[in-house]
């Protein structure tokens, strides 16, 4: 914005592009920001390698991680089996690249469906206010009162076990904390002049909400979704360490855990080894969140 004196008044002119330009500093800001976190680039990377063992699973693997050999059961690790097999002879290091492939892939699913339910919801409640927040926060309440483990197990135990049906139950659990942090987003810049002045214009609602709310205030559901990757891995591990989760022989950190515990005196790199990679993975997220967190709000830098 550029202001030129014309007698006693000032006109502000905006160059054309500048807003385009503005955005993409804000961005490359929070970029540099974040690339300057230690910890958060140490998660980012991990998370890169854990992706792309999950894609390339089938490639990395020296063996099938669902084949049975008796020949070779409960072997040390060694050459031939690096993290040694299980008590039916499968290869560990196999099967824990294809559970990466899973906890993945229920982790950022989940995320996926949450968002779809949780964020128009959150949205519209927010923006209208009344009557139609009232209904839709009820209606939250409802939902956020029912634990989140018994409510996942009373879905699976209606739509199957399937482990897309895992991620889905997740997400139709978790999209309550998303809710009422997009509609606190909205009710805090709903008032704001540039919404006022789209109103004003005739900007119809779901303009609004598209074009300025949700894009204005969506650096808190960011970091939001990234947390609840980890949040998801764990209930996935929860659920099937319990035997409601993902379903032999398909290796995964909660199907590992109950299968090494069998021998964990005898051998504990079985049970250690799905619950370090757990644990790591879920450590990396951590750090990428925080790290987003601060990259994604400048009030905290100076």
């Amino acid at each position: 914005m550029l202001p030129l004196s014309r007698g006693t008044g000032t006109v502000a002119l905006e160059l054309p592009g500048a807003r385009g330009r503005l955005r993409r500093g804000l961005w490359s800001d929070a970029l540099r920001r974040l690339l300057a976190n230690r910890l958060a680039v140490f998660g980012l990377a991990v998370i890169a390698l854990m992706s792309f063992i999950a894609v390339f699973a089938g490639l990395l693997a020296p063996h099938d991680p669902t084949f049975q050999d008796y020949g070779a059961v409960f072997e040390a690790p060694g050459q031939n089996h690096p993290l040694g097999t299980d008590n039916l002879g499968r290869d560990t290091f196999s099967r824990l690249l294809f559970g990466a492939r899973t906890s993945l892939t229920v982790g950022i699913f989940a995320q996926v469906i949450l968002v779809s339910i949780g964020l128009p919801l959150g949205a519209v409640a927010g923006f209208f206010g009344g009557k139609v927040d009232n209904s839709l926060m009820r209606f939250v309440d409802i939902i956020y009162a029912f634990p989140d483990l018994l409510l996942i197990i009373l879905l699976r135990s209606i739509f199957g076990g399937s482990i897309f049906m895992i991620f889905v139950a997740i997400g139709l659990v978790e999209w309550t904390g998303l809710a009422r942090l997009t509609r606190g987003q909205v009710l805090n810049l709903k008032g704001q002049d540039y919404v006022l002045a789209a109103r004003a214009m005739g900007a119809r609602w779901h303009e609004m909400l598209a074009r300025h709310l949700v894009p204005n205030g969506i650096s808190p559901i960011i970091v939001a979704m990234v947390f609840g990757i980890p949040r998801a891995i764990f209930a996935e591990a929860a659920l099937s360490y319990i035997g409601i989760g993902v379903q032999p022989p398909t290796p995964s950190g909660g199907t590992m855990g109950p299968e090494g515990y069998q021998a964990i005196l005898a051998f504990p790199h079985l049970i250690l080894s799905p619950a370090l990679a757990i644990g790591v993975t879920t450590l990396a997220f951590t750090f990428l969140g925080d790290g987003l967190r601060d990259a994604l709000d400048p009030r905290g830098y100076r």
